[in-house]
């Protein structure tokens, strides 16, 4: 009577061979996300800055606080605040939202709106650009209308 003697597993060759197809598909895919990434941010952040600029447009608009309202675009944060200019600000009335370190905003920086007209005293564009070159454009016109 013989035996065969049947091993179960895996060689060596076999889990480095899989390693190395899992290290490359890794490898390859990392690309893909890192654009992935900056789209997303590119998307979130323009669509955080419109909404912001819509509110300040809506509390100008109900005459909330009995006051103008603005937004400033800073290079690190997006600041929604009450009054005309950023440095007499009321403070306690800033709702201040971070932006990436992977995002650089240019162009227009502050936007105020008239109390109860709504009316912008500045018209321009925001630009957004990613890491990858990627670029996203908020206008503002004379009417108040924010598009992106």
């Amino acid at each position: 009577m013989s035996r065969s003697i049947q091993q179960q597993g895996f060689t060596l060759i076999e889990m480095l061979l899989s390693i190395a197809i899992i290290a490359t598909l890794g490898g390859l895919s990392m690309p893909v996300y890192a654009t992935f990434l900056a789209r997303n941010d590119l998307h979130t952040n323009s669509e955080a800055i419109g909404a912001a600029l819509r509110r300040a447009q809506v509390y100008a608009r109900a005459g909330n606080e009995d006051s103008a309202w603005s937004v400033k675009v800073q290079p690190t944060a997006l600041v929604l605040y009450k009054g005309t200019t950023f440095s007499t600000r009321d403070i306690a009335y800033d709702e201040t939202t971070s932006l990436p370190d992977t995002l650089l905003a240019s162009g227009m920086t502050d936007v105020t709106f008239s109390k109860l007209t709504a009316l912008p005293t500045a018209t321009g564009t925001v630009t957004l650009t990613a890491n990858d070159g990627s670029t996203r454009t908020i206008t503002i016109n004379t009417k108040g209308t924010v598009s992106y």
